[in-house]
């Protein structure tokens, strides 16, 4: 039996003082677009927390210092999640910060290396309501922020799917 390899990734869900959350557009291999929240791989020997907090520096120009609170785990198995791995894992972590112009350390080519084309301020409703044809990552995220927001933090990290 063989096991597979999974990236294990970490993300933010950065929400402003209006609850809007800050999304990537990523062009994703086969040319679909799909909005997900900063992010990325944890380096070896780093802790989610400090690759969460390098991966907010570099990608949309966030220092944060604050609690980083766990509050959705997602486990992705199949090609095109990860070049070189079977899959992917992501943890999310909650983050509330006031609205901000995202311009990180990294640079438009080099995020475009990254395939992150675009940042966007998104309101729950417009996910909901979106019918053009990018996709949201997860692909029921209007539903797991509505439930963040009213809610607040879960004991346990909800799993989500696709």
């Amino acid at each position: 039996m063989s096991s597979l390899k999974l990236r294990h990734s970490v993300r933010a869900v950065l929400l402003d003082e209006e609850d809007r959350v800050l999304l990537c557009r990523c062009l994703v291999p086969g040319g679909e677009v799909v909005w997900i929240t900063p992010g990325g791989g944890i380096e070896e020997g780093e802790t989610a927390h400090a690759a969460l907090r390098r991966e907010l520096h570099e990608e949309v120009g966030l220092v944060f210092d604050g609690p980083l609170r766990h509050v959705w785990h997602q486990e992705l198995v199949g090609p095109g999640y990860a070049e070189g791995h079977d899959g992917v894992i992501n943890d999310y972590f909650l983050v509330r910060t006031t609205a901000f112009e995202p311009g990180g350390a990294l640079s438009n080519s080099e995020l475009a290396a990254e395939n992150i084309t675009a940042f966007r301020w998104w309101r729950t409703s417009e996910i909901a309501d979106w019918r053009g044809p990018e996709l949201f990552g997860p692909r029921d995220m209007a539903t797991a922020l509505n439930a963040l927001i009213a809610e607040g933090v879960p004991d346990q990290p909800l799993l989500l799917g696709l």
